[in-house]
């Protein structure tokens, strides 16, 4: 049965227009002024008067902890949180248990997820020090990359930014999208050392941003694109958190043909070290929290194109793994189901406009990935797509929170929008606070050159 949106503020490739949008299976048949239906056929019809429709948020970065972890969450139930909060697409990264450094297990993954996963899903392939070769089979069409991210490369110990004769090697060898974390370990050990001398094993939590500094993060990621630009390599950066790291990326190319790109997390664009204080282990992320500075710097940088998307890095822990002092507390948080919601805060405090959140949230994903006929409200894509009310406010409750660990950074926050209805595939999945589980998401396909 076809499916008509009828009046939509429709937010997409850099208008708001009001439009009818017509959907038929899966995908967007039709977008005009007014759409005229054969009184024929039956059809379902939308009044979306007053609401906005943005194309459905796809989100690069999350670890929804399955297999091995699923404690802190799954695929099944981190899925209907992200559809909650509009995002209709996820990559996973590598670190469950096993870690995802195997052709058989990577595939593992995808099939259990034909049977979980509410959104539409990738999987990372993980890299470490013994596993090159078989990661250079990652199939570039059916998954959206390889990365470190959550990974340690050598026995327990480091990162792939650490590590630069392996990345001149590893480089020069891939035709793949690389993404990866970037600090500086010696940095980090060094300061840990000082303030755990100053404070023994209770170290306050605001310190987390002096231990993960500025300068850990600036001299990895240097040490990752010099190695990068000499192999003209397809690198991608995971949530960078100085003003001075986004600095060093490139504003004068269009996304389509940059070979280096780089995110933003919401965490980074919503809390500072000031909130520390307030919120300490719970917001406790690698890379660390910086200050008001760094964040308002992020934000000039997406808006100025040198940050080229906005991620969430969702990676939940149980409240008892974030509880204990400075070393017990787990790094990372849940932010899935408030992402869009966040943005769209920051929309109503004038810090960006909403054609500037589709771009770095749905546009920029697809481009930067090469996403197949998703990202964009466009005639024969995917209807992928989130209907919001800029106008109806939407507290964080623990009742309302559908993460499995059950808590949220934003707990408490009143956003002055919500989330009215999310469509995966043509298919209404959340509508006004129930999510509609019957019907699951598909693997993303993506084009082979990247």
């Amino acid at each position: 049965m076809d499916t008509v949106i009828r009046n939509a503020s429709v937010v997409n490739e850099g208008q708001i227009l009001i439009l009818d949008v017509l959907l038929s299976g899966e995908r967007i048949e039709k977008i005009a002024p007014t759409i005229v239906l054969n009184p024929a056929k039956k059809s379902i019809e939308i009044d979306a008067t007053g609401l906005y429709l943005l194309p459905g948020i796809i989100d690069d970065q999350v670890h929804f902890r399955e297999p091995g972890l699923t404690h802190k969450g799954t695929v099944f139930s981190e899925s209907v949180a992200a559809v909650a909060g509009g995002i209709t697409s996820f990559m996973d990264m590598p670190n469950t248990i096993p870690n995802t450094l195997t052709q058989v297990l990577l595939e593992e993954k995808y099939t259990m997820a034909t049977e979980k996963s509410i959104a539409n899903y990738s999987f990372f392939m993980g890299i470490s020090k013994n596993n090159l070769e078989e990661a250079l089979k990652t199939d570039t069409e059916n998954v959206c990359g390889i990365t470190d991210d959550g990974l340690y490369f050598n026995n327990d110990e480091g990162i792939l930014a650490n590590y630069p004769d392996f990345l001149e090697q590893f480089f020069s060898r891939t035709n793949t999208l690389i993404a990866l974390h970037s600090e500086d370990d010696a940095i980090i050990k060094k300061n840990t050392q000082k303030f755990r001398l100053q404070y023994g094993d209770d170290i306050p939590f605001f310190c987390h941003s002096l231990i993960r500094d500025e300068l850990a993060c600036v001299k990895a990621t240097n040490r990752v694109l010099s190695i990068a630009k000499k192999h003209n390599t397809r690198l991608h950066l995971f949530h960078i958190s100085t003003l001075v790291e986004a600095e060093l990326f490139d504003n004068t190319v269009p996304i389509r043909d940059k070979r280096i790109t780089a995110e933003a997390c919401i965490h980074h664009l919503w809390f500072s070290d000031a909130d520390y204080g307030r919120l300490g282990s719970k917001i406790k992320w690698n890379p660390s929290i910086k200050t008001d500075q760094d964040r308002k710097g992020l934000m000039q940088s997406l808006l100025n194109n040198r940050i080229d998307i906005i991620a969430t890095d969702h990676a939940p822990h149980t409240i008892a793994e974030k509880a204990g002092n400075y070393f017990q507390a787990h790094s990372g948080g849940p932010l899935v189901q408030h992402a869009l919601l966040a943005m769209l805060e920051l929309f109503h405090l004038g810090e960006i406009s909403l054609v500037k959140v589709v771009e770095k949230m749905s546009h920029n994903v697809a481009e930067i990935y090469r996403i197949k006929a998703r990202g964009y409200i466009r005639e024969g894509y995917f209807a992928d797509l989130v209907l919001v009310d800029l106008n109806k406010q939407q507290e964080v409750t623990t009742n309302s929170i559908l993460y499995k660990c059950k808590w949220s950074p934003f707990l408490g926050q009143v956003f002055k929008s919500s989330i009215n209805s999310t469509f995966v595939n043509g298919n209404v999945v959340y509508e006004k606070g129930l999510v509609k589980t019957d019907i699951k998401g598909k693997r993303l396909k993506f084009e082979k050159i990247r």
